[in-house]
């Protein structure tokens, strides 16, 4: 396990009831949102939409920070499709991901180390490894 140097950023949030009848707010007031269950009547999200979004969101940092490091001059338009899906398995329920990256502009064997090396950068994707099928494709 790699050992903490230095914390960057805590995130609060409160959340009351559930994925069903729930609500979740951050500390700062900026997240403010409605918990439903999909398909259901009631406005909110799941928290496989907002798990969805934030790995997303850590796997596009990643994919620029390696594009730094690699002094690449990235393209504005970087954009990943991120699918998560909950399942019910043998053992209860379980994750599994699909992303679909696009960087155009750059020649397919630079996006894809790009892609290879983000995902050994972003936090969520360490966090998951090993636990959750994930499915990158570059598109």
């Amino acid at each position: 396990m790699n050992q903490i140097a230095k914390l960057l950023h805590t995130a609060r949030t409160e959340t009351t009831g559930d994925r069903d009848n729930g609500a979740s707010r951050s500390s700062d007031g900026l997240l403010d949102i409605r918990l439903s269950t999909p398909g259901s009547a009631r406005i909110g999200t799941n928290p496989e939409q907002l798990f969805a979004a934030a790995w997303s969101a850590s796997f596009a940092s990643a994919i620029a920070l390696a594009s730094r490091e690699r002094e690449l001059s990235l393209p504005a338009k970087v954009r990943i499709d991120a699918e998560v899906d909950l399942n019910l398995g043998e053992y209860g329920y379980l994750l599994s991901a699909r992303f679909s990256v696009s960087i155009p502009g750059l020649a397919s064997h630079v996006a894809k180390d790009l892609v290879d090396e983000a995902g050994e950068l972003c936090p969520y994707s360490k966090a998951t490894r090993g636990n959750v099928e994930v499915t990158v494709t570059l598109i």
